[in-house]
């Protein structure tokens, strides 16, 4: 795993680091982040952040959730000291993320997007290799309790090379806990797994928590963050949109519980609506929104009602799904927006 960097490149970055923390005063905090007003633009017109802010408060989980290329890589790199931003303020274990990462990065863990583990060293020489690289004594006992906390007690000894995808994740995530870190950055940990190495990860995250890190998850899938989130931002064009606990989205920007009428098809939607009844319909179902849960058991009776035949009917309350689709007006497959 490494990074390239081209020379001009650099000193431009060193250049928008310069202009951004002289003569300024650091924003402090309570928050283990506090970022006010963040911006990362290329030439020649490329903004991949746009003016964002946000806090993250000690021991939780805060998801920034977005389809692919909506800047919440970038973000991340910028909060992990990897990358400089154009302009904003970036306070991280309170300190100046921009001026004093050195000391910072003692108390961070990162496990980046699309990580490879070491091919040619097995998971506890990975380990022993990761530790006595950043100065971090770690005994023999230490190293078999660390992968047995991730689950490869089984496969410490088998070449990473050999290791499934889920089996990799697991591996990063205990080289990103090498430090015992206060703070985790978690870029996309599950994307491509199947569905059970990805609860085996979520897992391993909910443990995480428990130690007491505070883990900032990026993500494009929002059954990972109504698992896993209390908080969550969502992300899309490099701004974002919306924040809060996945409860309080659903809660703000869905159209709270709805009645499925399965099978009515456009004839039951007719009917409905020939009694003043507002409905949408999509693959035969037809949905009644219910705007007050209080007005469900008169809606129920109206709807039993009218003489229509129906497969099945059942209350459903909207998701975060229903919230994203309300506010970027796509769905998300895999990270990318379905037109």
């Amino acid at each position: 795993m490494g990074y390239r960097f081209e020379f001009s490149n650099l000193i431009g970055e060193w250049d928008a680091l310069w202009s951004i923390t002289r003569g300024r005063q650091v924003h402090m905090s309570d928050s283990v982040i506090d970022v006010r007003g963040l911006c990362k633009r290329y030439p020649p017109n490329i903004t991949a952040v746009d003016d964002i802010s946000f806090s993250i408060e000690r021991g939780r989980i805060y998801s920034i959730l977005g389809p692919n290329g909506a800047g919440k890589t970038t973000t991340v790199e910028i909060l992990e000291g990897l990358r400089v931003p154009t302009s904003g303020e970036v306070t991280v274990l309170g300190s100046d993320a921009l001026r004093n990462y050195g000391h910072i990065r003692k108390k961070v863990g990162v496990l980046p997007q699309n990580f490879e583990p070491f091919d040619l060293l097995t998971p506890f020489e990975a380990v022993k290799y990761w530790s006595d690289l950043f100065d971090i004594p770690k005994t023999r006992i230490d190293i078999d309790r660390l992968l047995d906390e991730v689950g490869l007690s089984d496969r410490k000894k088998v070449m990473s090379k050999k290791l499934s995808g889920g089996e990799k994740r697991k591996l990063g995530i205990a080289l990103s806990m090498v430090n015992d870190p206060e703070l985790l950055f978690l870029d996309e940990p599950t994307t491509g797994l199947d569905p059970k190495a990805r609860r085996d990860l979520w897992e391993l995250i909910e443990k995480a928590k428990k130690r007491g890190a505070t883990i900032v998850l990026t993500t494009h899938y929002l059954d990972e963050v109504e698992k896993l989130a209390d908080d969550v931002a969502i992300m899309f064009n490099g701004k974002i949109l919306v924040s809060g606990s996945p409860g309080e989205l659903v809660s703000r920007y869905g159209s709270k519980t709805s009645i499925v009428l399965r099978g009515v098809g456009s004839a039951g939607m007719r009917e409905l609506s020939c009694r003043g009844i507002s409905s949408t319909e999509k693959n035969g179902d037809v949905t009644v929104s219910v705007s007050n849960p209080s007005e469900l058991r008169a809606m129920f009776a109206k709807l039993s009602s009218i003489p229509i035949d129906i497969e099945e009917i059942y209350t459903r309350r909207d998701t975060l799904e229903d919230v994203f689709l309300n506010l970027v007006g796509a769905k998300m497959d895999e990270g990318v927006l379905q037109k």
